[in-house]
């Protein structure tokens, strides 16, 4: 099996997905399976096939049907889903089906046995539920200009893989509608990369940042640009010449990508919105309350205190907050789990780290995992909320996910449980279980580009149902 090979062409012409047909039904054992295949027979001559739709590409947070033609009525087999990095890591997922009387099998309406990656209805569980072949891999776009491409084998039985091979399908998950313009942004000091959406500008705007992995990720900025928004993924460490490592951060070059978009003819104001997961969200929070012009602001698993390095904005110094490693806890397997390692920041020195919301004029939504295992998302929201209202601010928006762990990404991502922690310098526990944080997932992707419709066009918009 070559992952590789499913792609005939990198960003030219059309994908010409690759079926491998193979006859779907084992030799004749007796003269009742004689008659009963003779029937199936007689209903249908095709050779076992996939289907896509939509048939050759589709974006990656957009609902992918799968459908199996041409096997034998109730047959029994098994699909396994594989899609290759641009590192060249492998991710797996497998799930048991029975055809229908027919000899159709239908993603939609046929539910996954057990003894797969999952079970039950899931039309999108063989995505959801990919995970790496080696451990603490974590599934990242590197270059959303070219799509991720699947694989889908249909094996014969509910047995060990891989069995007879009955059919081979092939599809692209892109990140980029047609007409979406990329534009690198290198001005000033400003390292980012500007999505603008096709049709009439201008656009409502928003700053999209990642936590500490640092770089320039641009796959959840390419998908918003996709809806509509020009969006604009900004690196902020340990890209080009910024600085490699996280030891201070001056809001000074935040500004300045938030004066870069403000003043951008195609991006619709007054004000922009913020976009910030993990470590982005204390800055994006750190953004809206010391600067002008932010409208909306949205942090998922965000901290409401500074955290990890120094935060420097004009004479005013916030310190990060304090942690103990003796916190650490490891289990059986070596992985750490450091949801205790920070500190209170509403006790002692650490009272400092509180970054000072109150002052932001925006309005805020807060997406939670109740399981994030990075730090305590939850609680950071809550007490968000407790100090913008203790000084009569708008109550925020917080939304809180039983079963979602830290890194809650655009639809059918598969979740992350561990790997590597940049700053702990070890695998770690992300949290979450993989069904309701894929659920987690669906639903906080619709809620935040309707939060941001709300405040950023002036009006309520309804978002399509995934």
């Amino acid at each position: 099996m070559a992952v590789s090979a499913c792609c005939t062409l990198r960003g030219a012409g059309r994908f010409r997905a690759q079926r491998l047909l193979l006859r779907s039904c084992p030799p004749v054992l007796s003269p009742a399976r004689a008659l009963g295949r003779a029937a199936a027979a007689a209903t249908s001559s095709m050779a076992p096939s996939v289907q896509f739709s939509p048939a050759q590409r589709s974006l990656f947070d957009e609902p992918l049907a799968v459908t199996v033609q041409g096997l034998c009525p109730q047959q029994e087999v098994t699909l396994r889903l594989s899609l290759k990095d641009e590192g060249g890591e492998l991710f797996q997922s497998s799930a048991r089906y029975k055809a229908e009387s027919s000899g159709l099998l239908d993603l939609t309406r046929s539910p996954a046995l057990p003894g797969g990656s999952f079970s039950g209805l899931e039309p999108m569980g063989l995505l959801w539920s990919l995970q790496p072949q080696k451990p603490f891999r974590r599934l990242v776009k590197r270059d959303v200009q070219s799509p991720f491409c699947l694989e889908l084998e249909v094996f014969e039985g509910h047995g060990p893989l891989p069995s007879r091979l009955l059919a081979r399908g092939a599809h692209e998950r892109g990140f980029l509608r047609d007409g979406v313009r990329r534009i690198p942004v290198r001005e000033g000091r400003i390292r980012a990369t500007l999505f603008l959406p096709p049709g009439d500008s201008p656009f409502p705007g928003i700053i999209d940042l990642y936590g500490t992995g640092g770089g320039l990720p641009e796959y959840r900025a390419s998908l918003l640009a996709n809806h509509g928004f020009a969006t604009l993924a900004l690196a902020y460490y340990g890209y080009e010449d910024l600085p490699r490592d996280m030891k201070e951060f001056h809001l000074e070059y935040f500004e300045e990508a938030v004066n870069y978009m403000l003043q951008h003819s195609q991006v619709k104001g007054p004000g922009i919105g913020l976009l910030g997961i993990s470590k982005g969200g204390d800055l994006c929070i750190s953004m809206a309350s010391f600067l002008k012009g932010i409208t909306a602001t949205v942090t998922i698993n965000g901290s409401v205190a500074n955290v990890g390095a120094v935060l420097r904005y004009k004479d005013i110094s916030i310190p990060p907050l304090g942690f103990d490693r003796k916190r650490i806890k490891i289990d059986k397997s070596g992985i750490a789990d450091i949801v205790d390692v920070l500190n209170n920041p509403l006790e002692g020195d650490d009272r400092q780290t509180f970054i000072p919301l109150e002052n932001a004029e925006g309005h805020f939504l807060f997406i939670v995992g109740k399981d994030d295992h990075n730090w305590k998302s939850e609680f950071f929201a809550t007490e968000a909320s407790h100090r913008l209202q203790a000084h009569g601010k708008e109550k925020p928006e917080i939304i809180c996910y039983p079963g979602a762990g830290h890194y809650i990404e655009p639809p059918f991502s598969p979740m992350c449980s561990a790997s590597m922690h940049l700053l702990i310098g070890s695998p770690v526990i992300w949290g979450g279980e993989p069904k309701a944080h894929s659920v987690a997932q669906v639903d906080a992707w619709q809620k935040i580009q309707a939060f941001f419709h709300k405040y950023l066009n002036g009006k309520e918009c309804v978002a399509p149902k995934l």
